[in-house]
């Protein structure tokens, strides 16, 4: 909604504000719903990996596994390196959505864009390749999302406290990563083009 009221703004100066949907639909699926997402999951489920790992480590819960004859990389890790790598795309296309929702939002009750004339604007910017762009980084991120922090909370030491350390690193190392990546990942995908239309 924000991106499309400063678009709006921006564009009105050119007589371009009918251009705000294609604005808002590109911006969105190739940029903002993948790195927005991967950033907010970064915060949410990384701290919660570093925390429940970390515990286990300084409770001594991951050397009983071993005791045990259990990997922990299989038993710890694996599942949640999977399952964030497999869903940031899912929550990703649903933030794409939502943000196409919002910007039609504005569109209509700000801007008096009819709310025909925004879907066909949108459905004529938007190829198939703009959004594989978009969803093909996530898989990338959730693979660094969840491997901060399964290293960071296993390597956890000292108690309450150096949780709560592991569990502040692993969040801003994984939203650095996240965004160095993005930029590494959007030049490639810029060389390498997807080849759908």
């Amino acid at each position: 909604m924000v991106l499309a009221l400063q678009t709006a703004y921006a564009l009105s100066q050119f007589g371009g504000k009918l251009f705000v949907g294609r604005v808002v639909v590109l911006s969105i699926t190739r940029e903002l719903g993948p790195t927005l997402t991967a950033l907010m999951v970064a915060a949410r489920v990384g701290a919660g990996i570093t925390a429940e790992l970390g515990t286990m480590a300084v409770t001594e819960q991951v050397d009983a596994l071993r005791a045990l004859g259990a990997s922990p990389a299989r038993k710890l890790i694996l599942p949640r390196v999977l399952a964030v790598t497999l869903m940031l795309p899912v929550l990703t296309l649903l933030a794409d959505f939502i943000g196409m929702v919002g910007g039609l939002f504005i569109a209509v009750a700000e801007l008096k864009i009819g709310a025909g004339f925004y879907l066909s604007t949108i459905q004529q910017a938007t190829h198939v390749n703009d959004i594989l762009h978009g969803l093909c980084k996530t898989p990338f991120f959730g693979f660094e999302i969840g491997i901060i922090g399964c290293y960071n909370g296993l390597n956890a030491t000292g108690g309450a406290d150096g949780v709560g350390r592991a569990t502040t690193i692993a969040v801003v190392v994984a939203s650095i990563v996240v965004l160095m990546s993005d930029f590494f990942l959007t030049k490639l995908f810029l060389i390498l083009p997807l080849g759908l239309r």
